[in-house]
């Protein structure tokens, strides 16, 4: 959650950087904030596409260990990949 925050923040720094070299006239200041924004929003795609990957990687897991479970009769196992989907899922979904 921090690498999310920090990019928000410097999406924020950069835009706010950004406005006021465009409102001062001042051009370097403008495209310093362009850039640092467009690194985090950079940033912040790469971060929830890990994060989506992980959640793809957990379902599955999750589905195996169910099956596992199902046909071993391992209720514990059963329940950890029902746990698995359920977390993998909310990875996907952030």
């Amino acid at each position: 959650m921090t690498e999310r925050m920090t990019n928000t923040a410097n999406q924020y720094m950069g835009s706010a950087k950004e406005t006021i070299g465009n409102a001062i006239g001042n051009p370097d200041l403008a495209a310093s904030g362009a850039a640092q924004k467009s690194q985090a929003e950079a940033a912040q795609r790469m971060a929830d596409q890990k994060t989506h990957a992980e959640g793809v990687g957990h379902t599955v897991e999750g589905q195996a260990q169910q099956k596992v479970g199902s046909l071993t009769g391992d209720k514990s196992m059963e329940a950890r990949g029902h746990a698995n989907e359920a977390f993998g899922d909310v990875q996907r979904n952030v």
